[in-house]
């Protein structure tokens, strides 16, 4: 394997699991912070601040500079700022999403919206699923951070940010346009950010459909680990192969 300047990390599924570290990963990691190399941390998960990433990592023995942590939650908050100046925007999700809003500039409102953002939201009911689509269904742009359908836990896998994006856009009769992995966002605002060209960069992930096709779409090598959503068995069926193909990051 080459040396890369900028190794990014899915979090979900190839650093953690819930909150148990995944040791192969911890490991790899250390070794690229004792060599000089410090990792970027990219997420789908848009439901924590790039703080509270922060010390979820530190709680698995992981230092991480906050301007290395990248969520689909500040992705999709410069986007909304850069091309929905003015606008109403409503949203469902949690303090992630939230904060990436604020930071921007942005306003949240629940009345008459313009645009609807969808996060996750682990303590949503009925009635907030409700007035999604009855937002979405009265010409709101919809806007969701990731699509996601699933990641894993320590406990199994559990729905993510997706399934519930894609309750709300069959109900209200619309495609939802999706900001997180597999679009390469996330990779274009690190490359912008850090001054990296697309050769520098390395995307790790364990779920194909999301992290290595964001690496793929970006134009960066990719190297996939069997540690969470997608087995080492469907993706070698793929027609776009990663770069590599680990069982862990300790694999030669």
């Amino acid at each position: 394997m080459k040396t890369y300047k900028a190794y990014c990390f899915d979090l979900d599924g190839t650093v953690y699991r819930g909150k148990e570290a995944i040791p192969s990963a911890i490991t790899f990691i250390h070794g690229l912070q004792e060599v000089g190399i410090e990792p970027f941390y990219v997420t789908n998960n848009s439901s924590k601040t790039r703080e509270q990433l922060q010390l979820a990592l530190r709680a698995i023995d992981i230092e991480a500079p906050l301007e290395h942590i990248y969520s689909s939650a500040l992705v999709t908050a410069k986007y909304i700022a850069a091309n929905y100046i003015g606008k109403k925007v409503a949203m469902m999700g949690s303090d992630g999403l939230r904060m990436a809003l604020s930071n921007e500039g942005i306003a949240i409102t629940e009345d008459e919206p313009d645009v609807f953002v969808m996060g996750i939201d682990r303590t949503l009911n009925y009635m907030a699923l409700a007035k999604a689509t009855i937002a979405v269904q009265n010409g709101a742009t919809f806007i969701a951070t990731n699509q996601d359908i699933k990641f894993p836990t320590e406990h199994g896998f559990v729905p993510g940010n997706g399934s519930f994006a894609r309750l709300v856009g069959e109900v209200a009769g619309v495609e939802p346009l999706y900001m997180g992995k597999p679009s390469p966002a996330m990779l274009e605002v690190i490359a912008k950010d850090h001054g990296f060209e697309k050769s520098d960069l390395v995307m790790i992930g364990d779920n194909y459909d999301t992290d290595i096709m964001c690496g793929i779409r970006f134009g960066c090598d990719t190297i996939h680990v069997n540690t969470g959503v997608t087995t080492t068995a469907i993706v070698r069926e793929k027609e776009l192969q990663p770069t590599y193909l680990l069982q862990t990051l300790l694999d030669e």
